[in-house]
């Protein structure tokens, strides 16, 4: 099996010597497995589609600005004296 080597702050290191009975190269192959997973799914989704990556740009943008309006009419309407 290949090896790989992973740098972690040291504050991350101690917490992580102080769970001596963790196996943490099996905890970091999880992660890695569950994030390829992920990733997969995403290519195929992305696979799929027919939008150019600038109309999927274009929408992400629209999607955010209706987002941001909808939760700042939330707030204005739950806290009107902060505007």
């Amino acid at each position: 099996m290949p090896t790989l080597t992973l740098a972690v702050p040291e504050e991350m290191k101690r917490e992580m010597d102080s769970c001596p009975e963790m196996n943490w190269s099996e905890v970091a192959r999880g992660a890695i497995r569950q994030k390829l997973t992920e990733l997969a799914l995403f290519k195929s989704i992305v696979g799929k589609s027919k939008l150019t990556e600038k109309e999927a740009d274009e929408l992400s943008l629209k999607l955010g600005k209706k987002v941001n309006r909808s939760i700042h009419e939330k707030f204005k309407k739950s806290h009107p004296s902060a505007f």
